[in-house]
This record gives C-alpha cells, structure tokens and sequence, in this order.
C-alpha cells in the first residue's frame, strides 16, 4: 500500500494525465504555429525490415523473400531494395545485441531497493503511464518514449531523488528523447505546460542538462523497438493472420513491458523476443508460438524466453499494473485494430517453453 506522501504525490501526477485530455487543443491556441506535430514520419532501423518493405511489395517494387541458406543454415533475406541492407543486416543485429548488453547502457535491475530512498515501484509505474498519454499527446514516434524510459532509469540507476521532482525528470527525459528522434520535437514550453506549469522552463532545462552529463551524452541505446520489427516480420510467415494485427498487438505487448519494473533486468532483444512468443500464442493459442526460424533469428530459446512471457502474460491479463490504463486505452482505438480487448489463455502450456527438438 503506498504511503500517504506517496498518494500525494501519485494524484498529482494523476492530475497531470487529467490535463493532457484536453492539453492539445489549449496548447495549441497558445503555442500557435511555434510547434506543428510532424505528420512525416521517419523509418527506423528496427522498422525497416518490416514496415518498408510490406509498403513497397504493396506498390509492387520489391517483393520479401525469407529462406535458409544450404551452405550456413542460416536464415536469410532476400529483398531487391537496396535500402533494406540485405547484405549486411546480419552485421548490423549482432552489433546491437552487443550494444544493447554494454553495461553504461543498461540501468540497475534493481536500484529502486539499492539506489532511491523516496522513488517507489508504485510512482514510476504511474510516471511511464502519464508519459504514454504524453506521447500520444503530442504524436512522438514510439521510439520517443522507449529512449524516454530509458533515460528514466539509468538516470535512477545513479542518482538520489526526489519524489516531487520524479515528474521533472520524466518531461526532460522526453525533451531529450525528442530532440534525438523527432523531425520537429515539442519545445521545453511545451513539456512545461503539459505538467500544468507545475515546473517551470528554467527547471526543465536545468534538468535536462543534469541527465545529460549524468548519461555522459550516451543518448543511442537499442530498445525493444529495435528488435520488434524484425521479429514480428518472420513471425509472420507462417501465419495467415493479418499482418497489421499482429504487428499492433506485438506493440501493444512491447509498450506493456514498460510500465513493469521488474522487466528492467531483461535485455531489449529479450523482451522482443518474449513479445513475438506472446502475440502469436494470443492469436493461436493451439499453435506452438515459436519455431527455428524465430530461435535462429533472435538467438534465444523457448526456455530462455519463460519468465519474461509469464511476466508479460500477467500484463496482458491485467494481474500485473492493473490500474496503469493509458497503454491498454491507447490501444483500443480502431486504428490500432482495439488489440487490447484481446485477450489469451489464462494459462500457457509448459511445454510450449521446451526447447526445440531438431
């Protein structure tokens, strides 16, 4: 149960969620033409391999082909478009994977308990809820707020802080995720005013500044994103599901994984893999969720992947951060195809994590 400081302090984020309801319209009559949300949006690499290319086979200029090389064993891609990096993807995932387990790019799995005396399971729960609803707010890519919760816990991982200036470090973790992704980022006014004018300009810049040396400007950092796209393309090859479906419940899962503390110790690609395994087992329950091509591709086994799914699982199930509704209500508009409303088997077959006979 939190304290009653901490109830305090949760509704007054509480109430900086009420204001981004009806933020968009307001702040725009204020800010004018100053900030226009970015209707162009940027490929990324992890969408690369997956969203481009079903554009493109869609207007008939390339077409996607997965196989297995008979000299290596391994999976290959064979797309026309040069854009894809066919050539060299391989070199491309093996150098994030290393990336993603560089110790200055990862938090502490546990610095809530080791680190922070005032921050608490419970307030950073409800700071990566109100974030989302931000996000959405002012239509930042989904990299935006990956990178945002990132620097969020790094940020934790090596500083005491404050409760009352939690909210503070989140709207400048935004700030800077922002700037690194976003064709026109929202302005540090913008961020001020979102938290009702609760910090002031000075104070979002000053902290800002305060993340960035803390992080020693490391600011690129693999996300589950990155891995997402990839996986979710082969987990479609031998499904007659469609493809938005499951590409929108795989993000729905991903952005899920966030809001749970205790998935911090597990590695992006890790978190991506246990996603794909999800979503297709939400989606065909009866089917195994996983096969050699998905093993070969992300590098973990069905065993590997067991505690991350059952943590995800009890997400999607709401027995984990039941209470935390802006992801679960951001993903059932209609042109996310209301994947939140879906819902799995209350059990996942054991044998499903038995690894791969070959």
């Amino acid at each position: 149960m939190a304290s009653n400081q901490e109830n305090t302090n949760i509704n007054s984020c509480a109430g900086g969620a009420r204001v981004t309801r009806l933020a968009k319209k307001r702040s725009m009559e204020a800010i004018g033409s100053q900030y226009q949300p970015a209707n162009k949006k940027r490929a990324v690499l992890g969408d690369l391999s997956n969203n481009v290319v079903a554009q493109k086979t869609a207007k008939g200029v390339s077409k996607k082909v997965v196989k297995k090389d008979v000299n290596t064993h391994k999976i290959v891609d064979e797309v026309s478009d040069p854009q894809m990096c066919e050539t060299y993807v391989e070199d491309i995932y093996d150098y994030l994977r290393n990336m993603e387990m560089e110790v200055k790019k990862r938090p502490l799995a546990d610095y809530i308990e080791k680190v922070q005396k005032d921050v608490t399971v419970t307030m950073r729960g409800v700071l990566v809820d109100w974030l989302v609803e931000v996000s959405e707010e002012y239509n930042l890519l989904p990299e935006s707020l990956y990178l945002t919760i990132s620097y969020i816990d790094r940020y934790l991982s090596l500083n005491v802080l404050n409760r009352q200036r939690l909210q503070l470090l989140g709207v400048s973790s935004m700030l800077i995720a922002s700037k690194y992704e976003e064709i026109s980022p929202p302005n540090s006014e913008d961020f001020c005013y979102i938290t009702d004018n609760t910090y002031t300009k000075q104070e979002v810049v000053k902290m800002e500044a305060e993340v960035l040396k803390t992080l020693k400007f490391e600011m690129g950092n693999p996300t589950v994103k990155t891995f997402l796209g990839r996986f979710s393309r082969i987990a479609q090859e031998d499904y007659d599901t469609p493809i938005a479906q499951l590409e929108f419940l795989s993000n729905y899962l991903a952005e899920l994984s966030l809001l749970e503390y205790s998935c911090i110790k597990f590695l992006p690609s890790m978190i991506a893999a246990s996603v794909t395994f999800l979503a297709r087992f939400t989606l065909k329950p009866k089917s195994h969720p996983w096969n050699a091509a998905l093993e070969q591709l992300s590098g973990y086994k069905p065993s590997d992947l067991k505690e991350c799914v059952e943590i995800l699982h009890d997400l999607q199930s709401s027995r984990r951060a039941g209470n935390l509704v802006a992801i679960r209500e951001k993903y059932k508009q209609h042109k996310f195809k209301c994947v939140s409303v879906l819902s799995s088997a209350s059990v996942i077959p054991s044998y499903f994590f038995d690894d791969i006979k070959r």
